[in-house]
């Protein structure tokens, strides 16, 4: 295991921050952009433990990344994430399937809640919890071997389906969820569901380069825009519309609001607070 430290990248050994250790999640925190790898050879399949782990820390990022304003996504070896644990699934029951689902689910809606932006980097599968998870990122940059699929109905347990309406239309939602095959990136890049395309051993620096264009902006601005993208995906359009305008108030009075707005004028950098 990795821990936490102020670096740009991870260290064995170096103290871990805040407190805290993180068992299945590798972190590397950079000036403004900081990575998040799951961790839980061979193939990051995702216990209850990996679930609250994700949850506290997409939920409180200031808290253990702090400074930084992007997160990438990331999942170490060869695949991004194969899914559920399998082991833990078997002994699902009703009797105590709504305290681990609701365990799953606070994972999921924390990524995707995230006050500040977070980049999917997928190589490798990413099926059942691995394409919740990266269906929760803002957007996905993926690898050209990377895999996507909902094989839910194959191992006797549902979720998922919305998730993946995120990344594809309807009709793919429901050829995928009914007969669980995965699709591979190339039909997903079609669809317009992944951002950017490269090799494996590159995905995590596309990532970043990526997220390099987010972290020019304020913290202030970022955190709103994603306050906003959250509300308004299920809005209809005049009534998102009007709360983004809401929202433009509540910013125009931060100082970073005022700086961008001068520097646009007087066409210079801007120099913002965070």
């Amino acid at each position: 295991m990795v821990n936490a430290t102020s670096s740009s990248s991870p260290t064995t050994g170096e103290p871990v921050l805040d407190g805290h250790r993180f068992a299945h999640l590798d972190l590397e925190i950079g000036d403004a952009i900081a990575t998040v790898w799951l961790a839980r050879p061979p193939v990051n399949s995702v216990s209850q433990a990996m679930y609250r782990e994700l949850e506290a820390l997409f939920s409180q990022p200031e808290r253990y990344l702090p400074g930084a304003k992007a997160i990438v996504l990331a999942g170490r070896g060869r695949h991004f994430c194969a899914g559920n644990d399998l082991h833990e699934f078997a002994t699902l029951s009703p009797e105590n399937s709504d305290e681990r689902m609701a365990e799953v689910r606070a994972a999921f809606f924390a990524i995707q809640d995230c006050p500040i932006a977070v980049v999917g980097a997928v190589r490798g599968a990413a099926v059942g919890t691995g394409l919740a998870i990266a269906a929760s990122c803002d957007f996905v940059v993926a690898a050209e071997d990377a895999r996507f699929g909902t094989p839910e109905i194959g191992v006797g347990i549902m979720g998922g389906a919305r998730h993946l309406a995120r990344l594809v239309p309807e009709p793919i939602v429901r050829w995928m969820y009914l007969t669980g095959e995965p699709v591979d990136v190339h039909r997903l890049v079609a669809l317009g569901s992944v951002v950017a395309t490269t090799s494996p051993d590159d995905v995590v620096a596309l990532a970043r380069a990526h997220a390099a264009r987010i972290v020019r902006h304020s913290t202030a601005a970022i955190r709103m825009a994603k306050r906003s993208l959250n509300a308004i995906e299920v809005m209809d359009l005049q009534p998102g519309y009007t709360f983004e305008q809401g929202l433009t108030r509540e910013l125009s009075g931060h100082p970073d609001s005022l700086e961008a707005r001068r520097a646009t004028l007087e066409r210079r950098p801007a120099n913002y607070s965070a």
